[in-house]
């Protein structure tokens, strides 16, 4: 799997609710919670997705804050992994939320 240019990465995060560019090789998402653990329990579901995909983010809680980062590293850039991950977490956090 190779990394995607520039144009291709624009289009799939305009298209991706919430999610932006954070660097060169990282997107990034800000969840927000009402209470802790309903965040924490978001945070198991990504890790259950993220085990059945093999491909796992990097996590930052701070407290109702969950900050999602995707990059596949052993491609060094942003692959559609992490497009299709992006999409499977704002699908768990439609769930997790409603």
């Amino acid at each position: 799997m190779s990394t995607l240019n520039n144009e291709e990465i624009e289009k799939h995060v305009n298209e991706l609710d919430g999610w932006q560019r954070a660097d060169a090789k990282t997107i990034e998402r800000r969840f927000s919670f009402n209470d802790f653990l309903t965040g924490i329990s978001f945070v198991d579901k990504i890790a259950k997705q993220a085990e059945n995909v093999q491909h796992h983010p990097h996590i930052t809680i701070d407290h109702t804050v969950i900050t999602i980062r995707l990059s596949t590293h052993d491609q060094g850039g942003i692959t559609n992994k992490d497009i299709d991950s992006a999409a499977a977490y704002n699908r768990i956090f439609e769930d997790t939320t409603s």
